[in-house]
């Protein structure tokens, strides 16, 4: 592919997909924007095709924490938001920067095939309700986010009542005389488990492992608004923070909540006071890991067992980009490898936007992803540089911005970033690549 036809093709208008198009149209970059919804607001859209959002689902960070920078949330909403709320602001967000010309809307990307050399674009095949269409592009922008392919895990024996994914759970409802049993007690498993608690017969809670549970509020004010003004060291850090966490939440081990078998901050907290109350009395039982069914019985690895209608496996999402060979984005173990988390070591006309997670690194963290990537390839384009001296240290090797930590082997920690490592790294080449200006 020549010069002639410098467009790039973006995939996804959520939160990651608009904070791109928006600096892309901002840097004067042409682009063209698919999403499969037929508005913007990704996942965030409880009616969007693949959208995994439940009707009482709201942010586990606080919307200061959580926004962009430079386009904060109404003031009369929430400090955490709903999921109609956060609906409502992508599209207040697309509507102030004119994103939505840039999208086909009720467009599936079906296949993603580059066109030669490393570096020389990529054919795209999509589909809307006119049919099949194929396009070229220079290069490749994948901002289709993280949280739609159900990671459904296998169990021994066979279970004859109802048996879902989270990512199937709408409405607690669904709940409604029967016997629950919630597999994960992560954020999204602890949320579903109140919600059974109070619709439900009945609800246990199966454990693999233990977690720190978060407040949402300390003093009146959201958890995640607290400390910050002072940096600490990681291990006085731990030791501060756990002693804070013993303070406003106490022992979740007195619940029955079995404990945690690693260190503050090497797994997602659960920010949920609610269920430890539950707990505390005695709306919920905590269960161990399960080791097979039978009918409607389950068996636990305890030797314990309990019959249940409705068994739901809040298991949590896999890393999935069905329309691109994994081979081409650097595929290692569960998940791609690049620097950063978003840009390959040999290609520059292929970047995955969003795929990053950490504590308190909200939208405005992803923006910034975003924006470094996009001074990268605008200074790609006029032979910075600052550009080639990126190019040359994404080339040397992976580089994820642990900061260190030793994070569980799972793979949704596949891609967990030390927040303040992540964003100084970023920040740096940010500031490089825009002349000191940011």
């Amino acid at each position: 592919m020549g010069d002639a036809d410098k467009r790039l093709a973006l995939i996804g208008a959520g939160p990651m997909g608009l904070a791109a198009a928006k600096l892309l149209a901002e840097n004067d970059i042409e682009f063209q924007g698919f999403e499969l919804n037929s508005g913007v607001g990704g996942l965030w859209d409880i009616d969007a095709p693949q959208s995994t959002m439940y009707e009482t689902a709201h942010l586990i960070s606080s919307k200061k924490m959580t926004e962009f920078t430079d386009f904060p949330m109404r003031e009369e909403v929430a400090e955490y938001p709903s999921h109609r709320e956060m609906k409502r602001y992508f599209e207040e967000f697309a509507a102030h920067f004119d994103l939505h010309k840039h999208y086909h809307f009720g467009a599936k990307v079906l296949d993603c095939t580059p066109l030669g050399g490393p570096n020389d674009g990529w054919r795209i095949t999509w589909r809307d309700d006119a049919g099949d269409h194929v396009e070229e592009f220079a290069g490749l922008l994948i901002a289709n986010g993280t949280l739609s392919t159900p990671n459904m895990p296998s169990f021994k024996g066979e279970f004859t009542g109802e048996l879902i994914h989270s990512s199937q759970y709408r409405h607690p409802s669904q709940f409604d005389g029967k016997r629950v049993l919630i597999i994960g007690a992560g954020n999204s498993g602890c949320d579903i488990a109140v919600d059974a608690i109070h619709h439900g017969v009945s609800c246990d809670l199966s454990m693999r492992r233990g977690y720190y549970f978060v407040p949402k509020y300390v003093f009146g004010k959201p958890a995640d608004t607290m400390g910050g003004a002072i940096k600490l060291p990681m291990a006085l850090k731990r030791i501060v923070d756990g002693a804070i966490l013993k303070w406003f939440v106490g022992d979740p081990q007195k619940y029955g909540f079995p404990k945690p078998d690693y260190k503050l901050y090497e797994s997602h907290p659960v920010v949920n006071s609610l269920v430890l109350y539950h707990a505390g009395h005695g709306d919920i039982a905590i269960r161990p890991d399960i080791d097979h069914f039978d009918g409607k019985t389950v068996h636990f690895k305890d030797g314990t067992s309990a019959e249940y209608d409705m068994i739901l496996a809040a298991t949590g999402y896999k890393l999935d980009y069905p329309f691109v060979d994994y081979a081409h984005l650097n595929w290692q173990g569960a998940a791609p490898h690049l620097y950063l988390n978003c840009m390959h070591p040999e290609r520059d006309d292929i970047f995955v936007l969003g795929m990053v997670e950490a504590s308190g690194l909200g939208w405005q963290g992803r923006h910034e992803q975003a924006e470094m990537v996009i001074r990268y390839i605008k200074g790609l384009r006029d032979g910075a540089p600052e550009a080639r001296e990126l190019k040359k240290t994404k080339a040397r090797g992976f580089e994820r911005a642990t900061g260190g930590m030793s994070y569980i082997d799972l793979p949704r920690m596949a891609y967990y970033v030390d927040k303040a490592t992540y964003r100084k790294a970023v920040g740096q080449w940010i500031a490089k690549l825009s002349g000191g200006r940011t």
